[in-house]
C-alpha cells in the first residue's frame, strides 16, 4: 500500500490510466475483428472500409504507446494481405 499522499495519488492515476488503456485496446481489437469478418464474408468493399478505420485506430494506439509501433505495422500488413488475397 502507498505510504504517502503522492504515492496514493499515483496509484489512483495508474489505475485510471489502466482502465482507459484497456478500453482503447478493446475498441481497437473490435475494429480489427470487423475487417476479418468482412474478409470472411467475401465483401471486399466493406473490408476496405473497415480496414481504413482499423488502420487509423492501430496508428493512434501506437502513437499513444498503448501498443508497440511494430505490432501496429504487423497487424496492418497482415490485414492488408488478407484483403489483397481476396481478389
Amino acid at each position: 500500500m502507498a505510504n504517502s499522499a503522492q504515492a496514493t495519488k499515483r496509484a489512483r492515476q495508474a489505475e485510471k490510466h489502466r482502465i482507459h488503456n484497456a478500453s482503447m485496446r478493446s475498441e481497437m481489437r473490435t475494429k480489427v475483428k470487423k475487417v476479418l469478418a468482412a474478409v470472411e464474408a467475401g465483401d471486399k468493399e466493406a473490408a476496405n472500409a473497415a480496414f481504413r478505420v482499423a488502420q487509423s485506430s492501430l496508428d493512434g494506439m501506437a502513437r499513444k504507446g498503448i501498443i508497440e509501433k511494430n505490432k501496429a505495422a504487423r497487424n496492418k500488413s497482415r490485414l492488408n494481405a488478407r484483403i489483397k488475397a481476396m481478389a
